[in-house]
């Protein structure tokens, strides 16, 4: 199976692009997108033979949302983690199916001068615990604003303090790891240097790949044996972030 995960940074936005045609390309049977930035009622993209589900953020409009896409309907459906200080926001659905959980999740931004970097980490305690308190393997993927080791970032040196690459942010990715969940793209390519997902608007971050990798798919470490491969798709556009895809027998 080919799972896709892409932060489109305003579906509204992307959909003036090439995102249908893109889409239809990828042709994978589970997308999670991330900020969506769409509210209830706003649907605009509807693809057929997808079976569609939204979370909108009731904190303010145009920001944060997720969606999911999958061509196999789910045996159930849950929105958030059950703790309305985070779902307010609109950062998380799990699809349930048979033999495993599909999640999406964007991750919360510690923001400028870490002004949030406090949310940011008690939302990693709570949302670890959520995904600990699963039955079945998880399948993970998302924007989880955060470049886990000084290779997943063109500027490690200059970073060291901002938000996405803090010491603090990267403990937490250490800790998810050690709870016996798997980095799928170093899982494959644990050495591979200068393959971003995110790319700032400004200074040709992108033309000169002055990127970060922030965007995953993790799973369970029980589900190492059905890996078969992990990709970043940096040639599709029309986001500062490009796809990421897992494919996987499950």
């Amino acid at each position: 199976m080919k799972f896709i995960s892409w932060n489109v940074n305003g579906l509204r936005a992307i959909l003036q692009k090439d995102f249908i045609e893109d889409f239809a390309r990828l042709d994978a049977d589970i997308v999670g997108l991330q900020e969506t930035k769409l509210q209830e009622g706003q649907t605009p993209f509807e693809p057929e033979g997808y079976h569609a589900y939204w979370n909108y953020s009731r904190a303010r409009k145009g920001y944060s949302g997720v969606a999911v896409f999958s061509k196999a309907e789910p045996l159930n459906v849950t929105y958030g983690i059950g703790v309305e200080e985070y779902d307010i926001e609109g950062r998380v659905i799990t699809l349930e199916f048979a033999d495993y959980y599909f999640i999406t999740c964007y991750t919360p931004n510690s923001g400028s001068e870490l002004k949030r970097l406090d949310f940011r980490q008690s939302w990693e305690d709570v949302f670890l615990k959520y995904l600990n308190g699963l039955d079945k393997p998880v399948v993970l993927c998302g924007d989880l604003n955060v470049a886990h080791t000084e290779i997943d970032l063109k500027n490690p040196k200059t970073n060291r303090k901002n938000a996405g690459f803090t010491d603090e942010e990267r403990t937490k990715f250490d800790v998810l790891l050690s709870n016996g969940y798997v980095d799928t793209f170093r899982h494959f390519y644990p050495t591979q240097e200068q393959i971003y997902s995110w790319w700032s608007y400004r200074f040709s971050a992108r033309k000169n790949n002055s990127g970060w990798r922030i965007d995953y798919f993790i799973t369970s470490e029980s589900l190492n044996s059905k890996l078969v491969d992990a990709k970043i798709l940096n040639d599709y556009m029309g986001s500062d972030h490009c796809p990421v895809e897992l494919d996987i027998e499950v």
